[in-house]
């Protein structure tokens, strides 16, 4: 019997998910707003605002921590010399964004000093230019790019490519090495099995390389399917437990190929098309 993908379990299991993760070891794209309350969700913008580190004169920036947080009573202050992460500032915002908030809290021009800080003088950072000469020096022999220079290409890395006929070798042969990762499923390095979050990473490096029609979309939504568990989300491989990572990479992956019970996702900052629209409307896009 043909598998399907099961929007209805992989919506429990998200809901099971923010209640109680699994012990052995989030995004409900498109339900939201529909399935959590809006006294929750305000609750949480409020405790993400509380991660952001506003400046004094021990640090410039201005990131999202991770601390404990009571609405009720004081937060616990942060650490001497807290340095800004920008894992978490980009995951703060998109968090904002799809939780309906207008950024209208968000200290943007703290955020954008607190990232000229993490420029390395090799270009590892916002410096433009030095970033397209650093990219170019971390693609390898094959095409694909690595996580720095000499290091082995790896589906991930080139996630978010941008200035990309100045910082490819070749935009043509890195879309094959993009295309040649794909197995049934995607894999991240040649030569591994196909792993469900690569469905995302290399689906949306192709689309925005305008090249996601290449690939074999049967072959990608049936390694899916083998991934979806039984009591929903989606595993790293067949026959593993779903885990909160994979299960959204996993919906992530199929929205890229418009299944028809999800949201369209941007493919370059990885949220869903009406929280884009949020984004053009919010406070922090708007004033300069």
């Amino acid at each position: 019997m043909e598998k399907t993908f099961d929007r209805s379990k992989t919506i429990k299991y998200f809901k099971r998910c923010l209640d109680l993760l699994p012990n052995n070891y989030t995004n409900l794209l498109g339900v939201l707003e529909t399935e959590i309350p809006k006294e929750r969700r305000d609750k949480w913008v409020n405790w993400i605002y509380a991660q952001q580190i506003l400046p004094d004169e021990n640090n410039p920036g201005s990131p999202f921590s991770g601390l404990p947080f009571n609405p009720n009573g004081s937060r616990i202050s942060k650490l001497p010399f807290d340095a800004a992460n920008l894992a978490m500032t980009y995951t703060a915002l998109a968090c904002l964004l799809i939780l309906g908030d207008d950024l209208s809290r968000v200290d943007r021009h703290a955020i954008i000093n607190a990232l000229k800080y993490l420029q390395k003088e090799n270009g590892s950072g916002i410096n433009v230019e030095k970033a397209v000469d650093y990219i170019r020096k971390s693609q390898s022999y094959d095409y694909g790019v690595g996580q720095g220079p000499g290091e082995e290409s790896h589906g991930n890395s080139l996630y978010l490519l941008n200035r990309l006929d100045e910082g490819l070798l070749s935009k043509n042969q890195t879309i094959f090495w993009l295309l040649s990762r794909q197995t049934t499923g995607f894999q991240g390095r040649a030569n591994k099995p196909p792993d469900t979050c690569y469905s995302f990473w290399i689906g949306a490096s192709l689309k925005i390389l305008d090249s996601f029609e290449f690939i074999d979309f049967k072959q990608n939504f049936d390694f899916l399917m083998e991934t979806q568990t039984k009591y929903g989300g989606f595993s790293k491989w067949p026959e593993y437990p779903a885990d909160v990572m994979h299960a959204y990479m996993g919906v992530a992956g199929l929205s890229l190929m418009k299944v028809p019970e999800l949201q369209e996702l941007d493919p370059a900052l990885n949220i869903s098309l009406s929280a884009k629209e949020r984004l053009k409307t919010s406070v922090i896009f708007n004033n300069n």
